[in-house]
């Protein structure tokens, strides 16, 4: 069975190579009965024999006309796929552990809407239906959950519709040749952020683990006045969803230190552990609005924050 599995896999990537864009013709349409319309012409047979057996003429022209229904069922569920174009939009990228949303838009120049195309990752038993109007598209959403961090390759779709009997299968196979940046799943209660390293000319390093100080600010702390807060980082982070406050510390207003995320500070031997931990401490250093930088083995991104420092970051971490 392995070696069957093997040899289809082959089979199907050669037929079928990577590509954003895909239009369906006959072929790379597939289709079969399905159960019920096995069960249907085993009736059918059944029902021929009995009107040969007893000259039924109203038992033929019911055989026939319910054989007849059956093949203009064949023709229009393929016809429901044929000349449908698929296309991937850019993924965003997203967490390992969290559900990527893979966003495909059906485009349709038939007259006539498309009904009941259903889409899912191939293996997968969650379908995704959607209609497809006349000469316009439609958008569906697929959920994927990768299981591993880096730049991934996109899994195979798969493409069906059983209307308007439910008597055939009629399907196709599309492999995108779009990516998607995985990133590193955070641990959920890391420890608490690495010792600040003052720049060049400042005093000793600040203990973040019992502090979390760094360039004059530090975490909100039970008891500290409004006029302490840091209101510009709070309404970042109320923008962001989150709760997290940041005060100002005026005994530091003068000192400044650099966070280095480094990943000999991780303080685990399991590489993905250890971008897991880093992964926290940046999304954390990026809540407090603190500069912080990234040391990887080979890799080192000098301190910034913002939304492009973060996505330098975290693919960092994802392919490192």
């Amino acid at each position: 069975m392995a070696w069957f599995q093997k040899r289809f896999q082959a089979w199907l990537a050669a037929r079928t190579p990577r590509s954003d864009s895909q239009l369906l013709t006959q072929r790379n349409i597939y289709i079969v009965p399905t159960r019920p319309g096995w069960m249907m012409g085993l009736t059918l047979l059944v029902m021929l024999v009995g009107s040969i057996n007893y000259q039924l003429n109203l038992g033929y022209l019911l055989t026939f006309l319910l054989a007849g229904s059956a093949g203009i069922g064949l023709h229009v569920c393929h016809a429901t796929l044929r000349g449908l174009t698929l296309r991937m939009q850019p993924p965003p990228p997203c967490f390992v552990g969290s559900a990527a949303h893979l966003r495909v838009s059906l485009v349709s120049e038939k007259r006539q809407p498309r009904t009941g195309i259903g889409l899912t990752v191939s293996g997968q038993p969650d379908w995704v239906w959607v209609d497809v109007p006349a000469q316009g598209q439609t958008t569906a959403e697929v959920g994927w959950e990768p299981t591993r961090r880096g730049l991934l390759e996109l899994p195979t779709l798969v493409v069906e519709t059983r209307y308007p009997l439910g008597l055939f299968r009629a399907w196709t196979v599309w492999r995108p040749a779009a990516r998607l940046w995985a990133y590193p799943k955070p641990e959920l209660s890391p420890p608490p952020l690495p010792p600040g390293q003052p720049k060049a000319g400042t005093g000793a390093p600040v203990s973040a683990a019992t502090s979390g100080e760094y360039d004059g600010v530090r975490a909100y702390r039970r008891g500290d006045p409004l006029q302490s807060l840091v209101w510009k980082r709070v309404a970042q982070a109320m923008a962001r969803g989150s709760a997290d406050l940041v005060s100002r510390d005026p005994a530091r207003a003068h000192q400044q230190h650099e966070l280095w995320l480094d990943w000999h500070l991780a303080g685990t031997a399991n590489p993905d552990l250890r971008a897991s931990r880093l992964t926290a401490w940046l999304l954390q250093a990026e809540r407090l609005g603190l500069d912080h930088g990234l040391r990887l083995p080979g890799i080192t991104i000098e301190p910034g924050q913002g939304s492009a420092h973060r996505q330098r970051c975290l693919e960092a971490l994802a392919t490192c």
